[in-house]
């Protein structure tokens, strides 16, 4: 499996974009003690190391290292596109 289809599959996996959502809830709802960047940081990796951690069954097409390094790299552009929608959305609503 090459890096851009590594990549593709990560970008479309349901499981990390529900748990990008899901971190980017408790930031928006613990952003005054913690700020914006250090959880969304910290999240990313969390959730880049946990998916090919947890979820690979004998044998990977990947290196770990490798698929964690190509998961930090999509989780941060899904949590960019849920940044870039939110504050739409924010200025929008007004």
């Amino acid at each position: 499996m090459s890096l851009t289809d590594l990549l593709l599959a990560q970008l479309a996996d349901p499981f990390r974009i529900g748990l990008l959502i899901a971190l980017f809830i408790t930031m928006l709802r613990t952003q005054t003690a913690t700020g914006i960047w250090a959880p969304l940081a910290a999240g990313a990796v969390f959730v880049a190391v946990i998916i090919p951690s947890t979820l690979t069954q004998g044998t990977q097409a990947v290196p770990l290292a490798q698929a964690i390094g190509v998961g930090i790299v999509a989780d941060v552009i899904l949590l960019a596109i849920i940044l870039a929608a939110w504050n739409a959305f924010k200025r929008v609503r007004g």
